[in-house]
């Protein structure tokens, strides 16, 4: 099944960069997950709300500069958090990235590099990523529905 961005999910693209936005509409059409896009570019005050109340990490966010999206997966009408729906979007991110030469990050695999150059799947990208937080006594920090220019 191949699904469509909404007008509201194209709509939050504007301002983002040319190639992830290629990359974004290439996935939609490669993904077995349909997904919208919820954030692209952001202003400051939204920035430093988001991290008041834990909801980003840093005020030096490339969503300030058009360079990360965030994607939220549907299943029907309804948004899903499973994680696994996250590794199937991401999987048709690395897909699209690979096709368009776009280098990515997703953010379930920070240590893992540009996505579109990893050789296996993005559940064991998250899951090297993880690991290797864990081996170094820290916790992982998931954050699935965000994809970034390298």
């Amino acid at each position: 099944m191949s699904f469509k961005l909404s007008s509201r999910s194209i709509s939050r693209l504007e301002g983002v960069d040319a190639g992830l936005v290629s990359v974004v509409n290439a996935a939609i059409g490669m993904t077995k997950v349909d997904f919208g896009v919820t954030c692209g570019m952001r202003t400051l005050a939204e920035q430093e709300a988001l991290v008041a109340k834990g909801a980003s990490q840093t005020l030096k966010s490339k969503h300030l500069e058009g360079r990360a999206v965030d994607l939220v997966a549907y299943v029907g009408p309804n948004i899903t958090w499973a994680l696994n729906m996250y590794d199937d979007i991401a999987n048709a991110m690395a897909a699209a990235a690979k096709q368009k030469g776009v280098p990515i990050k997703w953010g379930a695999a920070w240590t893992v590099g540009n996505i579109a150059e990893w050789d296996g799947s993005m559940e064991d990208a998250m899951n090297t990523y993880v690991d290797l937080r864990r081996s170094q006594g820290r916790r992982p920090f998931i954050d699935a529905p965000h994809f970034e220019l390298m």
